[in-house]
């Protein structure tokens, strides 16, 4: 007897999936690949496409962050029960509807540098759909989809040249009911939670679009077994958010730092944010430190115990100029207290380093933290020979940068602070070792002047607030162009700039040391969740041709009892 067509029009199972139609367990389906009316790649597309451009949604300056599990939910059904081969596609499809408008920010370097950044970035969710795909007939598929999911934000954020983890869905997440993950599983488990979430809700819109229509339409027999297979997934779904609730968060532990904060604002614009005249950016800053100061002394402002220079405050080495030297040095003597400065210096004839320079009003320039993580094509070139002799930009990059080699641990007046620079605040491993020193607060020291009124500044305000929850610290934030802001180890922005506005402030900022099971275990629950899925992953093809098998045992069993 010929089997009845599923919801696509194909008899007795999809072309989609290409496997022969699965009878449903007791307590409704669990491992059959879902059969929606998704036989026309187009459709799929769309919803993959649909998916991408809600996570990015989710992501500043829109940051509508409840988008996220709607959007991860759309896109694991584009992909499941397709082909691996097709759900590579599209996952590409999802990766370009994130990253094109999520990386626009790249475009005023070029806008073949921001189109090659995405085609490389959309090979990683080329991979995870394909990776899902083959996951998908497993029971608990959701599980192992976003357990891929972290592998896949990990691979990126290692490959190549050291890695690219921007546009990671934790960093949409940076103000939402997902946040407190980052408390107890870093990062890491805040995306896990969001597509968890949303695998939950592609599993309970399957099961619906299993039986379409109305309750009468159903099959009599199994109703009950499918109301309740839809509704524990939906649940599952509202329980995730809301487990975050539950994780444990170190309290106040009453003690807090006066810190002051310049945004000192840059002449340029895009590749040329320095402008043409020399120290014009250092006096910039050192113009608003003796402004500071002078607010002090007149009682308009606090006292400091420190202040934060951003990244880049002095365009001139201040020790080769002396210039820089005599400038810098005033600016600290006037204000009266230990001044970060950002500042590249040399290293030799052909290198530099990008450093955060304790000043001392008294002893001057002392103990320093250099860049550990740097930016490629920016602050070096990779296969540089090749590179200069393709792209006549790449030599704006000049001399290539050398990476630090320890923590950003510095002693300031009563605390030791944390130095964060810039682009290393995307890196778990960065904030988590220095976090691990007892510095505290973090402090971020950042240029974009060139992503100036882009969607960089946003996302990068983001990531600071998850790093305060994950780690219990607060977070100040020093940009030469904005956004300078100042973060709650709950995550809260408590003070923020403009962009492209000189600024500046006196805040004053808690102080905690004690660690999150986040600081403790550091990248286990990471690991453990890229074992979890590549296993998974490895063990489909496996798990169903044993299937395929003990199916084609049974039908020749009947076969023979027919006969």
């Amino acid at each position: 007897m010929a089997e009845p067509a599923d919801a696509s029009g194909a008899a007795g199972g999809s072309r989609e999936t290409g496997t022969a139609a699965a009878q449903e367990p007791p307590g409704g389906p669990r491992t059959a690949p879902v059969r929606l009316p998704l036989r026309d790649a187009p459709v799929r597309a769309a919803m993959a496409a649909a998916g991408g451009l809600l996570l990015f949604f989710a992501f500043p300056p829109l940051g509508l962050w409840f988008l996220a599990p709607p959007g991860a939910a759309l896109t694991v059904l584009a992909v499941h029960g397709a082909r691996p081969r097709r759900a590579a596609w599209l996952g590409a499809v999802t990766g370009l509807g994130l990253l094109l408008p999520g990386l626009h920010w790249v475009s005023p370097i070029g806008v073949d540098a921001w189109l090659g950044l995405v085609a490389v970035e959309v090979l990683f969710y080329a991979a995870w759909g394909a990776g899902a795909a083959l996951v998908a007939g497993l029971p608990l598929w959701p599980l192992w989809s976003a357990a891929l999911w972290v592998a896949m934000e990990w691979a990126r954020g290692v490959f190549p040249f050291g890695g690219f983890p921007w546009v990671r869905v934790a960093f949409s997440q940076g103000g939402s009911v997902f946040t407190p993950y980052a408390a107890l599983g870093g990062a890491p488990l805040v995306s896990f939670a969001v597509v968890l979430c949303g695998g939950l809700l592609a599993l309970a819109a399957s099961r619906a679009l299993r039986f379409p229509g109305s309750r009468s339409q159903r099959p009599a027999g199994p109703s009950r077994r499918w109301d309740r297979a839809f509704a524990l997934p939906l649940a599952g779904a509202l329980a995730v958010p809301a487990a975050a609730f539950a994780v444990p968060r170190p309290g106040d532990e009453g003690r807090s730092v006066t810190i002051g904060v310049i945004q000192g604002n840059v002449p340029g614009r895009g590749m040329h944010p320095l402008g043409d005249e020399p120290a014009v950016v250092l006096r910039n800053h050192t113009t608003k430190l003796h402004e500071m100061a002078r607010a002090v002394r007149e009682g308009r402002m606090p006292r400091p115990d420190l202040v934060v220079l951003p990244e880049n405050s002095t365009d001139i080495d201040p020790y080769r100029s002396a210039l820089a030297r005599q400038e810098i040095d005033a600016a600290v003597k006037d204000i009266g207290v230990p001044v970060l400065v950002g500042a590249v210096v040399g290293i030799g004839e052909s290198n530099r380093a990008t450093r955060s320079l304790v000043w001392d009003p008294v002893t001057g320039p002392g103990a320093y933290y250099d860049k550990q993580k740097l930016v490629p094509f920016g602050e070096f070139t990779p296969m540089k020979e090749l590179v200069l002799a393709l792209f006549e930009r790449a030599g704006l990059v000049g001399k290539q940068s050398v990476p630090g080699t320890r923590d950003g641990d510095l002693k300031m007046g009563p605390v030791t602070v944390g130095a964060v620079n810039c682009y290393e605040v995307a890196f778990d491993g960065v904030v988590r070792d220095t976090a691990r020193t007892g510095a505290s607060p973090l402090v971020v020291q950042t240029n974009n002047a060139t992503y100036a009124l882009t969607n960089l500044p946003a996302q990068q305000l983001a990531m600071s607030r998850l790093r305060a929850v994950e780690h219990n610290r607060a977070v100040v934030t020093a940009a030469i162009t904005g956004i300078s802001a100042s973060v709650t180890p709950e995550g809260e922005v408590v003070w923020q700039t403009r962009e492209l506005v000189p600024d500046m402030t006196v805040l004053t900022v808690p102080v905690r040391t004690a660690s999150t099971v986040a600081t403790r275990v550091g990248a286990l629950p990471e690991w453990a969740l890229i074992l979890v899925g590549t296993v998974a992953a490895g063990a489909a093809p496996v798990l169903r041709r044993r299937g395929l098998a003990r199916s084609a045992n049974r039908e020749g069993g009947q076969q023979v009892g027919d006969a």
